[in-house]
């Protein structure tokens, strides 16, 4: 077996944040949702012992890779919801994050409802799991229409016209060329929704909006 690397472990953004303990980053990470640094930090720290569980599950190496993110991003929203305050000191001496962390990862393997190889559109390669649950939660910014077109083109890879075709099935009269129009203005507002650090870690100074393409 072996564990995917990830380059944004090297990143400025991310190694400036090595010396911080769990605690802190964990306590950085609540007191600035709008910086996606910190839950960065937290997953290249833990992404290896993660994924060796996961990977032990005895699924194929595709299965393996999408539990993975779906382990993250329920690793994302739990995180959001823990009560620190709990904590007798700065260093959360009560609290041991790779333990809370091994559990959750047993959790989501023995409960998570992984789909066959077939169905699953999501490429580690193409998405950190921290890139993809942040564009999962910049996806909640978009008009609902404009939500469905960045869906089914990115996910899906439809072309403008049959996402027309099937809009006017549901009762949308919406033409290729406005599907076009709604698809770019889409993948801008979703690039623009992500946090700066979050684009410049991943999507490099430029953020070229085509660099969306297989996030979803």
């Amino acid at each position: 077996m072996q564990i995917p690397y990830f380059s944004e472990t090297d990143h400025p953004q991310v190694k400036s944040l090595s010396h911080y303990s769990d605690g802190e980053l964990l306590t950085l990470f609540q007191r600035y949702p709008e910086q996606g640094k910190y839950f960065t930090a937290i997953f290249c720290r833990y992404s290896p012992i993660v994924y060796t569980l996961i990977a032990h599950s005895g699924r194929s190496p595709v299965q393996v890779d999408y539990l993975f993110a779906l382990t993250w991003r329920h690793i994302y929203y739990a995180i959001m919801e823990l009560d620190l305050r709990g904590s007798t000191a700065p260093g959360m001496e009560n609290f041991n994050l790779q333990n809370w962390l091994i559990n959750i990862t047993a959790l989501c393997i023995n409960q998570a409802d992984v789909p066959p190889v077939e169905s699953i559109h999501y490429s580690l390669e193409a998405a950190s799991p921290p890139l993809w649950c942040y564009t999962h939660q910049a996806l909640d910014f978009l008009p609902p229409l404009q939500r469905l077109i960045v869906l089914m083109s990115q996910t899906f890879h439809w072309s403008e016209a049959r996402i027309s075709a099937y809009l006017q099935t549901e009762g949308e009269t919406v033409s290729p060329h406005q599907v076009r129009s709604l698809l770019v203005s889409g993948l801008q507002e979703l690039q623009k929704s992500l946090p700066a650090d979050i684009r410049e870690i991943y999507l490099g100074e430029d953020g070229a909006v085509e660099k969306q393409e297989s996030l979803l």
